[in-house]
């Protein structure tokens, strides 16, 4: 409700609405305090993408990194450096970065704090999929899983979408998390039956879904980049538009936001990163539920430092349980899903029993 002006104000709404200096300097330390953030987590994850290359079951000091990387010879140590941990690192800063932020995405596109790219059944599609090109088809190779994993995404968020699209609240955030839990219970009952039913399937798949960033080959990025990429600006782009979204659809559709518009791009962002994500690297738990929601603690409810904040985070979150997996086993190594399975269950019990959730 507007205040009505005393007798004499010549002042416009427009000019009352204009925040004063008080609220100007608030808003320009907040701003400060959320590039500090912006550059400590870029700090952060330049450290661990080095020791990502550095650290493993055989360590590798800096100077062999460093000639390894320019001054490259035959030896054992150089080939691990170029054949298997910068492989290895770029896939999880690409990964990561896909998985965190298709996660903050879903979680302001439903208003879910504790929601991830899963809930719209992208995950369980690309597995359906992916399966389905091993068990019927006999691919073998991750290259080949991408287009598979892509379409499963892709079709099973239209249906689920086209579902929770019916009747008046059209495509409302309940019955697209109500949609998304049917399909995704469906596709795993199907993915588990094509996966029991033939050895070499199972013997593929176990590893598969596990999640790993381990063994991948840079062969897979001009395809997966492109599609990431995409993901990525429509990502970014909405985040105005899910801003005015929180604060309810009524509101946001009379500050002129295209609701319709809106999902579309969110879902399309989602299904780009998350099911590229998928064929990458395997269904990888908690980058995209945890990483979003503690980096709200720290930057606040807006989209836009959320987002790119959480592109920053997630994959040094991923290397960094990568790194742990590697060395906590005194022979062989701990794949990086069950890592950030690990890890992320405690911090998820955290966050079920604190007294407020962070909001959106």
């Amino acid at each position: 409700m507007t205040t009505p002006s005393p007798p004499g104000d010549l002042t416009t709404g427009a000019e009352r609405d204009v925040p004063g200096p008080r609220e100007r300097a608030g808003l320009a330390r907040r701003n400060r305090y959320r590039l500090l953030i912006l550059l400590t987590a870029v700090g952060l994850l330049l450290v661990v993408a080095v020791l990502s290359v550095m650290v493993g079951a055989r360590s590798i000091a800096p100077g062999t990194v460093w000639d390894a990387l320019f001054h490259f010879d035959d030896s054992d140590e150089h080939v691990m450096v170029r054949e298997l941990r910068v492989p290895r690192t770029t896939i999880g800063l690409v990964v990561g970065a896909a998985l965190g932020l298709s996660g903050a995405l879903i979680q302001a596109f439903t208003r879910n704090p504790l929601a991830d790219p899963g809930i719209l059944g992208v995950n369980a599609g690309a597995s359906l999929a992916v399966t389905f090109a091993v068990a019927v088809l006999g691919f073998t190779a991750a290259g080949q899983f991408i287009w598979f994993a892509l379409a499963g995404a892709f079709g099973l968020t239209v249906l689920v979408y086209a579902l929770g699209s019916l009747g008046s609240d059209r495509g409302s955030p309940v019955k697209l998390t109500l949609a998304g839990v049917a399909f995704t219970a469906v596709c795993g009952g199907f993915t588990s039956a094509m996966v029991l039913k033939s050895t070499t399937t199972f013997d593929i798949m176990r590893f598969w879904g596990v999640g790993s960033i381990g063994g991948r080959s840079l062969d897979i990025l001009p395809i997966a980049l492109p599609l990431i990429g995409a993901g990525l600006v429509l990502g970014l782009l909405s985040a105005g538009p899910l801003n005015a979204l929180a604060l309810g659809d009524d509101i946001a559709r009379s500050q002129g936001t295209r609701l319709a518009l809106t999902r579309v791009t969110v879902i399309l962002a989602v299904t780009l990163l998350a099911g590229t994500a998928v064929a990458v690297a395997g269904p990888i738990a908690f980058v995209g539920l945890m990483v979003p929601h503690i980096v709200r603690w720290f930057v606040g409810p807006d989209q836009r430092w959320i987002l790119t904040v959480t592109i920053v985070v997630a994959p040094a979150f991923l290397l960094a349980a990568d790194i742990i997996g590697r060395v906590v086993l005194p022979s062989g190594e701990l794949r990086v899903g069950l890592v950030t399975a690990l890890v992320g269950a405690p911090v998820l019990v955290a966050l079920v029993r604190r007294r407020k959730v962070s909001t959106l």
